[in-house]
This record gives C-alpha cells, sequence and structure tokens, in this order.
C-alpha cells in the first residue's frame, strides 16, 4: 500500500516537471467545457491508455515497443489534423479536402460540440496517453525503481495506474482552474475565436516538439533536476534495497564442502522467454540437481566462470545434472532477447536460459549479484550458495556430492581442469588493480574531462596526464545517465590504469552501423599486448553491444594510459573492467 501512495504522490508531482507541457495544450482545449462530460473522460483516457502500455512495455516484448510507436504516430498525426483545424479551420479545410474535412468534422465533436459528449473526450484522452506515456519515463523509472520488488505484474499496473491517477488529479485541477479562467477571458475580451486559434497552435507546438523527441530528451532533462529529487529522497527513505553488484574472485579452495539447507527451489516463472529449452519449472525439476547460475552477458566476472559452468553441464548431463543460465540484464542493451540469443551462441552456451528482464527469477531467489550459483538437490532443496569467481574445485565438489545422494553412479572425485580463452580467461592475481568503472553520470566517478553537461551535446577535452584510475572524453560526446555516446568522428576516451586486462563495454548506436577504433598504450600500438578483439596494431571493429577485450598483456599488470579513438559518429561506451 505505502508504495501505491508514493506512485499516487510521483504523478501529482508531474505537474510540476516540464516533462508535462508537451501534453498540456491537448488537456487545455477541454478547459472550457463541463469538467464532468468532457475534462474527466479525457483525464479517464489518459490514465488508462498510459498505464496500459506502461505494463506492456515493463514486459519487455518488442512487439510492443513498435506498437506503441505506432500508436504514437497514429495519436501525433490526429493531434496535427485537430491543431490545424482549431488554428486555420477555413484554410485547412480548402487545402486539404477531404482529409481535412473529416478532421473538422472530429474537432467539431472533440473541441466544440454543444452536447459535450463523453466519447470524443474520451478518444482524445486516448492519444494524449500514447504521447505522455514515453514524456513520463524520466520520472515514472524513479518510481518503478523503488517497486522493483513487485516485478512486472499486477502490482505493478496497480501501481502505475496510481501514478496515473496521482497526474490525473493535479491535471484534473488544473483544468478546474483554466476552464475558469478562460470563461471568463470569453466573457470579458470577446476572445473565444483567438482562445481557439491559440489552443491550435499550441498543439502543433506541442505535436512538432513531440516528433522531434523533445518531450522524451530535452524537458525530461530538466524534469528529473526538478521533481525526480523529491520523489528519490521519498523512495529511498520508505524502500531502501541493495543495488546488485558483481563480486571480486574469490581465494579458490579445494576442499569437501559443507552442505545447508537454506529452502526449497524458489519457482522460474516470469522469464520472458526460454533458449536452448522450454520453460523449465521447479517441480519438473524434480529428481535432478540443478544448477542456478545468475548472469548477464556484458559481465567480465560472469564471462571468466562460463568455461566451468559449460564444462559442468556437459560433463554431468547424463549423471543428472541441469544447468540453468538465468540472464539478469546490467544494461538496456542486455535486453534484447536477439542480443542475448546472438551472444549465448557466440559464446557456446547449449544449456538452457531463462530471460530474467523482469528480475522475476532473481527477486525470487533474493539474489544480488553477477555471477550467483545456487546448488539445489534432487527434493528441489537449495543446498549451497556461490558468489563471484572462484573455488571452482569446491563448487564441482558440491555437485558430485549432490548427484551421489540423488543416487548417480561412477561419479568421478576429479574435478574439471577448465582454461578459458579470449575473455573467458581467468583474470590475473596482481593486487590493487582498477576498479570496474562506469562511463554514464548514474555511476560514473573519477571524471577528469571538467563538469559532465548530462544528456546534451558537448565538446570535452583530456587533461595532459591522468591520475591513476581517473578517464576523460576528448571530442563531441553526449554522457547519458547510462553510457556515453560519440557525436563526430575522432572521438577518444582516455582511461589510466593499472591491471593486466582492459575490458570496455561498447556498441552501436541505434543505427547499428560498425563504428572502427584505433587503441593505443601508452601512446604506441599495443603489439603483443592487445585484447582479442584488438589486432596488434590496435585497430578494430565495434559491431555489436557487448564487452570487447582491448588490452591482454603478458607481462602482469602495469600502470598504463589507455587511449581507443573512433574512426565515425556513432558508438556508446558503457563500462570498463579489469582482470
Amino acid at each position: 500500500m505505502l508504495i501505491l501512495i508514493l506512485a499516487y504522490l510521483g504523478g501529482i508531482l508531474t505537474i510540476a516537471s516540464p516533462c508535462i507541457l508537451p501534453v498540456l495544450p491537448f488537456i487545455f482545449s477541454r478547459a472550457d467545457r463541463p469538467f464532468l462530460r468532457s475534462g474527466l473522460p479525457l483525464l479517464v483516457g489518459m490514465a488508462l491508455t498510459f498505464a496500459l502500455f506502461a505494463t506492456l512495455a515493463a514486459v519487455g516484448g518488442g512487439w510492443v515497443v513498435a506498437a506503441n510507436q505506432y500508436g504514437r504516430w497514429l495519436a501525433l498525426v490526429l493531434m496535427a489534423v485537430f491543431g490545424v483545424t482549431l488554428l486555420f479551420p477555413a484554410v485547412a479545410e480548402r487545402v486539404m479536402h477531404p482529409l481535412v474535412s473529416a478532421g473538422n468534422r472530429l474537432s467539431d465533436k472533440i473541441a466544440a460540440d454543444k452536447q459535450h459528449q463523453v466519447g470524443p473526450s474520451l478518444l482524445l484522452g486516448v492519444a494524449t496517453g500514447l504521447l505522455w506515456a514515453p514524456c513520463a519515463g524520466p520520472i515514472l523509472g524513479l518510481v518503478l525503481t523503488g517497486a522493483a520488488l513487485q516485478g512486472a505484474n499486477v502490482g505493478s499496473t496497480f501501481l502505475l495506474l496510481a501514478y496515473a491517477a496521482g497526474a490525473a488529479t493535479s491535471l484534473a485541477l488544473a483544468l478546474l482552474i483554466g476552464g475558469k479562467v478562460f470563461s471568463a477571458m470569453k466573457r470579458s475580451l470577446g476572445a473565444g475565436e483567438w482562445i481557439r486559434r491559440g489552443l491550435g497552435g499550441a498543439m502543433l507546438v506541442g505535436v512538432v516538439a513531440i516528433a522531434l523527441g523533445l518531450d522524451t530528451s530535452v524537458l525530461a532533462r530538466i524534469s528529473a533536476a526538478s521533481t525526480g529529487g523529491i520523489e528519490q529522497r521519498l523512495l529511498q527513505t520508505f524502500t531502501p534495497a541493495a543495488a546488485p553488484a558483481r563480486l571480486p574472485v574469490q581465494t579458490a579452495v579445494d576442499s569437501t564442502p559443507v552442505l545447508e539447507d537454506f529452502g526449497e527451489m524458489p519457482a522460474l516463472s516470469g522469464a520472458v522467454q526460454w533458449l536452448n529449452s522450454p520453460p523449465l519449472t521447479a517441480e519438473s525439476l524434480r529428481g535432478k540437481v540443478v544448477l542456478v547460475d545468475f548472469w548477464t552477458y556484458s559481465c567480465i566476472n560472469c564471462l571468466r566462470t562460463l568455461p566451468y559452468v559449460k564444462a559442468w553441464a556437459e560433463k554431468y548431463r547424463d549423471q543428472g545434472l541441469v544447468v540453468i543460465g538465468v540472464h539478469a540484464p546490467e544494461f538496456a542493451f542486455e535486453r534484447d532477447i536477439g542480443n542475448v540469443t546472438q551472444e549465448a551462441k557466440k559464446l557456446g552456451i547449449n544449456y538452457p536460459i531463462a530471460i530474467d528482464n523482469n528480475y522475476s527469477i532473481w527477486r525470487a531467489f533474493s539474489n544480488q549479484y553477477w555471477p550467483a550459483h545456487y546448488f539445489i538437490d534432487a527434493n528441489g532443496h537449495i543446498r549451497y550458495q556461490h558468489f563471484g569467481e572462484g573455488d571452482y574445485a569446491q563448487s564441482e565438489r558440491v555437485i558430485q556430492a549432490l548427484l551421489r545422494q540423488a543416487g548417480a553412479k561412477n561419479i568421478s572425485t576429479a574435478v574439471s581442469q577448465v582454461a578459458g580463452q579470449g575473455v573467458e580467461q581467468a583474470a590475473g592475481n596482481q593486487a590493487g588493480i582498477s576498479p570496474e568503472t562506469y562511463l554514464g553520470y548514474a555511476r560514473a566517478q573519477n571524471f577528469a574531462s571538467g563538469e559532465a553537461t548530462q544528456d546534451m551535446v558537448a565538446r570535452y577535452g583530456v587533461p595532459a596526464s591522468l591520475p591513476l584510475n581517473d578517464w576523460g572524453l576528448a571530442g563531441n560526446w553526449t554522457v547519458g545517465g547510462e553510457n556515453v555516446t560519440l557525436n563526430a568522428p575522432k572521438g577518444r576516451i582516455v582511461y589510466r590504469f593499472h591491471a593486466r586486462d582492459l575490458h570496455l563495454v561498447l556498441g552501436p548506436t541505434a543505427a547499428g552501423k560498425p563504428v572502427a577504433f584505433k587503441v593505443t598504450l601508452d601512446g604506441q600500438a599495443p603489439g603483443e599486448m592487445h585484447g582479442a578483439d584488438v589486432a596488434p596494431d590496435g585497430r578494430g571493429v565495434v559491431t555489436d553491444q557487448r564487452l570487447y577485450q582491448l588490452i591482454r598483456q603478458t607481462d602482469g599488470a602495469g600502470e598504463h594510459t589507455f587511449s581507443i579513438e573512433f574512426e565515425q559518429a556513432g558508438v556508446a561506451a558503457y563500462a570498463f573492467t579489469f582482470g
């Protein structure tokens, strides 16, 4: 109940956000009409449409995104026609007849009907909800973050409805006040026609702003600074939660593990899709020993555990072991099922993968880490847990013990000898290596190129020298919450690091075009110290959204200055990881 109240309050705060500005003209087009038969149906239609599409978007299906985009453009066309007929009804009818004639008839019902019918206002509200749903995203994201423990279910829908109801409440007050103002203006000035044209012009401005993406970019950035802080403080006060984390490498221990009972295996429901298998359930797995591996494909710690997990899946499959990879995304591009499918094939993963885009399975296990391994016995009880890299021999002995308990015969006591290649190769054992470093402003640290201008195009420069673990940008970049994107050719990222290996999560932007780059180490081509995704001369190409190994030293860790320069615009960089 508390989170519903917070969502409602967050919706009320939306009226103070510039993010709502693009849809205000559509709202105020009803200001001079009776509220119960005109304004209220509009707000109801807006709230319900918003909740519906936001709920579907939370599920994460690509078809929902496409449908919403088509719906937005259809709504924009309708609103544009409505605005033109309000602004220039006579001209529009002559130039665009019969289409605009039909639009005029629609606008006459919507904007100037004498009977104040409910249906046209409800239709206008539906169109407004389609336009507002993406605009409200930055503020709504704070609310959804606080409610993450609920998942994308009926509770999420009620949460979204509460948020929309809060916004409708504040808009209803504005509408009632606006109606009185408009009525007074009409009585005192006789300005009904000018008010009509003013609303038409405002609606066209709103249509243009939405079509150009200003509602989700410029206005949303302003709103994040104004109302976002209030909402965030509310959520932090009432719903604190630990953030997911990648654990460091743990010291290997080759000993007989102690098996405990951590309770029954939670349900595996909630995955948006399964790869390499039909959907599995806890009930269908009874009698099997199960290893549940929480991972995500751009996580270097997860990638370095994969050779062992794959080896165990193959070695013990015929003796009753089922390995399930639960893919819980860290970055937005990892929610793309096509990306996960492609990378899973490249990595040679043949065991079942549950796409946990909504963190349903993650929450069911109360998990907090990448990677995380849960070992389940044949009776469906969790008997052992391991978080992070390392301790592979001990983890395999857990599998062997559980298989013997399940009645499997001839279980070997030997442990697998695994040697990962490329990004899957084990990390070095050097102390004091550079920490994982995110580039988006939401989690960025040690940025040496001055103050980042959030979500806006800006030019940056790199200082002549960088302290250890500092990084900077050179060229024309946009610093977003999750990543930095290059807007012009010859942009660079520079990092002063201490480690054997350097990785960078990269990907082409929406256009998807490959971007060539060149890497240098202390101003020179890396030569023998090039990574798996770089030639000895330092050249490489960003083709997919994934983790790229750029430096792999042969002589242990050292302190170096790394630089990567991109030949073309259209690349996004997310995070550095080291090993």
